[in-house]
Order: structure tokens, then C-alpha cells, then sequence
């Protein structure tokens, strides 16, 4: 009857959600808010000419919702770092995770709480811990490879984009027989919801998401804890038994770290090979130079970032850019359009792998929520490309693209492709 209840109570919030943001994108529309354009098909094609009409309006901006936008660098990079805004709202009460599905742990934590559990889990992507990946990680990127060699034409995203990541981190976290297709499916049905919850059947898809994965993380942490391995989650269940984290912290904590390992480095690969391609001079120059790696990754999180924006609340009224941000006041921080900042980036709208600052981004974040796994997936992602361009020199996009439904999340679902 729990189950069924909490169900009940999530449907009809998701219709509640639902009807108030359709009638907030309605109103939006029609009075030209930049926030609502993005959801349109397409805003979320090419988002990048609405955020230069945002820029036209001012550092800060309000919504039709009333919130506040910023598609400056140097204001969303101050609110990232003010420690006046976090990411509840200031008498929000910590949340009771036992009670709370898909809670993504030190996401939505402000200190003290995101400094504990932040300590816990930084170790797992300390320089050390990276530099023994590394071979692991090749190993993984070549296997995955080889199999798109032998097919000649196959689909960037789900063949390799997609398993590459995939697989590392549910190795290096201790998952067994990780099912590539099925967690890939958990990440695309968990970054949709950071656009928030849209119908009753997302949240259907939620739940069912958040129940598939609580299980898998039960399970293994029961065995972890029974006989430890050299694993992400044997060394974070230590701390469990030290009481430093507590269970629902533990499986929330690996579910970030799950979703958070693969999810970024999928869009990384996909919106960098599109670029790239579209570019093709700068393809042959990282054909012939290899090493232009970790520079192609840089720029590709500036051009075009997997995360395209997050928030802060205020927790004191605040001035900025001439406004008074109150109390709870929410500041929508657009990653994508920062990382387009003319007053930052010169021709910011073209793709460059050569840039001298590309690496000034703000794809990560900033301040203390700054991504905990932003070496990983530049590791990653120079991998990738590494390989991609030497074992793949004659690469070509070879059918139609088909982009993810998302705005907060930017990427593509298909990208066929001819080796």
C-alpha cells in the first residue's frame, strides 16, 4: 500500500508540475522569455542565439516565472563561488533520503553536509587513483573499438560513446556484468529529470530507475562490506562502518557517482566528434597530432558543454548587477552561454582546438560544487578522441542525428557513422 501511495502522490505531482510549467512556457512564448525558448524544439536544436538575446538584455535578467538569469562569465562564475548562495533554499530542512527517490546526495547539499560527503568520495579521483585508471581505461577504449572497426558503420553514441564510460566507471565502482544499454538508459531517464519532472509517466520512469538501482547498490554493498575488493564502493563502505556515512548516504552517494561517471563523458564525446567533423580541418590536424587530445576536450567543453546550466539560491538578499536578489531567490546560471562570453572568449562561436584560454570554461561548475569527477572525464575524453582520430582517420558522420530531449543535459541520442 506504501508503494502504491507514494506512486499515487508522485503522478499527481508530476500533473501539478506539469500544468503550472505548461502554463509558465505558454506565457513565455508570448512574451519572448528567453527561459521557456529553450524548451522549444528549436531552442533545444541550437540553444546558443537565444542565451546572445539573453546577453543583449543585461548581465541579469528575470524570468517570466519571476527567477533570475545570467548568461555573463563573470556573474555566473561569482554566483558558483559566493558562499551567500546554495543549492536548497535557506531554511530548507536537510532532506530525508528514506523518503526521497532519486535524491542525487552532494548535488543538492549545501556545507556542512557537502563537505563531509565530498571528503569521503575524493579520493576515488585523487592524481594517484587516476594514474593507475589509465591503463585500465585504454584497455576498455580499445576493446569497444575494435568492435566498431570490425562493423565499418555504427552509431557513435550507443556503440561507443556510451559503453566506453559505461564500463569504466561501473568497473572502478565494483559493478559486475554492468549491462551497458540498461545503465545508459538510467542516466538518460535521470538527466531528463533535471529539467524536472514533466508527466506521469516520467515519474513512473523515475521511480522505477531509482528502485532498479537502489537494488543493485544494496546488493553489492551487502557483499562489499562482507569481503572488500580494491573498489570505489569497499572503500566507501569502510567509511560507512567508520559512521561517517550513513547507508541511504552510501547508495545515494554511488548512484551519483554512477550517473555523475558516465553521463558527462557520453555528451563530451559526442558534441566533441560532431565539432570535429563539422570542422574537418581540425579533425585531420588531431589525426595527425593525436596529442591535440586533451586540447580538443577543453575546447569542446567550452563550444559545447554536456551541462548547459544549473542554479543557486540565495540565502540572504543579495545585490548584483545592479539588482537585489531576495532571500530563497533563485539565479539561473547558463553554463552554455557563459562559455560564449565575448568578454571571455574571442569569437566565442567558433570551434577552435587551438584557443589559448578554452580551458577558462565553466562546464564543471565552480566554487565548492565544482565536479568532483572533472579529471576523470577529461581523461576520459582525451582517450577517446586519442584513439578515435588514430584508429579512425577517415571517420564520417553517415546518416541524420537525433539530439536528446533535454536542455539542462545537451547531447545526441544517434550519431551514425562511418569508420
Amino acid at each position: 500500500m506504501t508503494k502504491a501511495r507514494d506512486i499515487t502522490m508522485a503522478a499527481r505531482l508530476a500533473t501539478q508540475l506539469w500544468r503550472v510549467r505548461a502554463a509558465i512556457w505558454t506565457a513565455g512564448r508570448l512574451r519572448g522569455d528567453h527561459a521557456a525558448q529553450l524548451r522549444l524544439r528549436s531552442g533545444r536544436l541550437n540553444p546558443y542565439p537565444i542565451y546572445e538575446r539573453l546577453r543583449a538584455a543585461g548581465p541579469l535578467t528575470r524570468t517570466a516565472s519571476g527567477e533570475w538569469a545570467t548568461p555573463s562569465h563573470e556573474l555566473c562564475n561569482k554566483v558558483l563561488r559566493d558562499r551567500r548562495f546554495g543549492v536548497r533554499p535557506a531554511e530548507a530542512p536537510t532532506p530525508d533520503l528514506s523518503a526521497e527517490a532519486m535524491d542525487l546526495s552532494m548535488l543538492d547539499r549545501d556545507p556542512p553536509d557537502h563537505t563531509r560527503l565530498r571528503r569521503l568520495a575524493m579520493p576515488a579521483f585523487s592524481p594517484k587513483m587516476l594514474s593507475s585508471y589509465q591503463p585500465r581505461i585504454d584497455k576498455v577504449v580499445e576493446g569497444i573499438l575494435d568492435e566498431a572497426e570490425h562493423r565499418g558503420e555504427f552509431d557513435l553514441m550507443t556503440d561507443f560513446a556510451a559503453p566506453f564510460p559505461i564500463a569504466v566507471i561501473t568497473e572502478l565502482l565494483g559493478i559486475p556484468d554492468a549491462d551497458a544499454a540498461h545503465f545508459s538508459q538510467y542516466g538518460a531517464v535521470i538527466g531528463s529529470a533535471l529539467d524536472g519532472v514533466q508527466s506521469v509517466r516520467h515519474a513512473g520512469q523515475l521511480m522505477a530507475a531509482d528502485r532498479d538501482l537502489q537494488r543493485i547498490f544494496s546488493r553489492l554493498i551487502d557483499e562489499r562490506i562482507a569481503q572488500p575488493r580494491d573498489d570505489v564502493i569497499s572503500h566507501l563502505a569502510a567509511a560507512m562502518g567508520d559512521d561517517r556515512l550513513t547507508p541511504i548516504e552510501l547508495i545515494t552517494m554511488c548512484r551519483l557517482l554512477l550517473i555523475a561517471g558516465f553521463e558527462t563523458t557520453v555528451n563530451l564525446i559526442g558534441n566533441g566528434t560532431l565539432a570535429l567533423l563539422r570542422h574537418r580541418d581540425q579533425w585531420d590536424e588531431l589525426c595527425a597530432d593525436p596529442e591535440l587530445a586533451p586540447a580538443v576536450v577543453e575546447e569542446t567543453l567550452r563550444y559545447d558543454p554536456p551541462v548547459q546550466g544549473t542554479g543557486r539560491f540565495a540565502h540572504e538578499a543579495i545585490d548584483i548587477a545592479g539588482q537585489r536578489i531576495p532571500r530563497d531567490g533563485w539565479v539561473q546560471v547558463y553554463l552554455g552561454a557563459a562559455n560564449r562570453d565575448p568578454e571571455i572568449f574571442t569569437a566565442p562561436d567558433q570551434f577552435d582546438i587551438h584557443r589559448a584560454n578554452s580551458s577558462e570554461h565553466l562546464a564543471f561548475s565552480g566554487g565548492v560544487h565544482y565536479c568532483l569527477g572533472a579529471p576523470l572525464a577529461r581523461l576520459e575524453g582525451a582517450i577517446a578522441f586519442r584513439a578515435l582520430s588514430r584508429r579512425m582517420p577517415r571517420l564520417r558522420q553517415s546518416g541524420r542525428l537525433v539530439r536528446r530531449r533535454t536542455v539542462t543535459i545537451r547531447g545526441l541520442r544517434h550519431f551514425p557513422v562511418r569508420a
